[in-house]
């Protein structure tokens, strides 16, 4: 539960209460549960119509949130995942492979977290080592081969930052991610489904498109790193949240985000079927515009978005 959830909560908790209390000593409190479900539906829209940047970050970090696999049955077609970067080992923290559209085969790419504890350890908590951009990258210039559409899941709090990594060649991996990112001449578009964190986001990140999902957040720093750096107190992270501008609205307000996805009242992970097939549509929509352009028409457009991100003007 999270802290902007607990007047919700106290009303279920009064809810179920009355309802033991109806069944156990056999009285009719029907009127006032009806009252209180109804005050309930009023408060829940009011609170998560409501959020704060703060809150919206909780939402994205829940371990409840649908993660890339959660996504990609309900999209695509026949999806096969591939492994391994040819070079060094299998990454579980970056999955990828093709699968169908509609009909027009994919190559799908996505950062992965774990669903609990054991799976988080194996998945790394969704921080991937250079041998996961490297098995990205494989994956992206397989589609250029063959003239596949690349669609790509952000959702990692950050590349690993650990020793191992670091000798393996992190940052070069990454950086190398983005050259080769800038001239793919396939359609590329990504979404960010949870959090989006830093150089590690964007080393899937260099696309025609960018889709942010209403509650997910895609920045630099995170808020933490960010108060530490600025005021040294991680704990004015709310503080940073606000002025930070790395929510979906704003970033869609500063042209970095082309669209943002509507999540069902509560977060996504409240049904993640129907926030599937609103991300299929997206989708969509979006290829069907990028397959009208011609393989020098997409660099020159994924060129184009990236040289306007930072000209705002009040």
């Amino acid at each position: 539960m999270l802290d902007f959830e607990k007047p919700l909560f106290e009303i279920k908790n009064k809810i179920e209460s009355l309802k033991e209390s109806q069944e156990k000593n056999d009285v009719d409190l029907q009127e006032e549960i009806d009252m209180l479900e109804a005050s309930l539906a009023r408060e829940t829209e009011k609170v998560y119509t409501n959020l704060k940047p703060w809150d919206r970050v909780q939402l994205a970090r829940l371990q409840e949130r649908p993660t890339s696999l959660d996504y990609i049955p309900h999209i695509f077609d026949s999806f096969i995942e591939l492994h391994g970067d040819r070079n060094y080992r299998d990454d579980p923290a970056m999955i990828g492979g093709i699968g169908y559209l509609n009909g027009q085969a994919v190559t799908i790419v996505g950062q992965q977290r774990g669903k609990d504890t054991k799976d988080n350890i194996y998945r790394n908590f969704g921080m991937a080592h250079p041998e996961g951009y490297r098995k990205a990258l494989r994956l992206m210039k397989q589609a250029e081969k063959f003239n596949r559409p690349i669609f790509t899941f952000i959702d990692t709090k950050g590349a690993y930052p650990g020793k191992a990594a670091e000798e393996r060649g992190q940052s070069e991996s990454i950086a190398r991610n983005l050259v080769e990112m800038a001239s793919l001449t396939v359609p590329v578009i990504s979404i960010v489904i949870g959090e989006g964190g830093s150089g590690g986001a964007l080393g899937l990140g260099i696309t025609n498109r960018i889709l942010m999902l209403e509650n997910s957040t895609y920045s630099v720093i995170s808020p933490e790193g960010a108060s530490a750096l600025l005021w040294k107190d991680s704990n004015l992270a709310k503080i940073a949240a606000e002025t930070m501008k790395i929510t979906a609205e704003d970033l869609y307000e500063l042209n970095i985000a082309d669209e943002v996805i509507k999540e069902p009242l509560g977060g996504a992970h409240h049904d993640v079927e129907t926030q599937a097939q609103s991300i299929k549509h997206t989708f969509e929509t979006h290829l069907a515009e990028l397959n009208k352009l011609t393989n020098e028409q997409l660099v020159e457009d994924r060129y184009q978005k990236f040289r306007t991100i930072g000209s705002y003007t009040e």
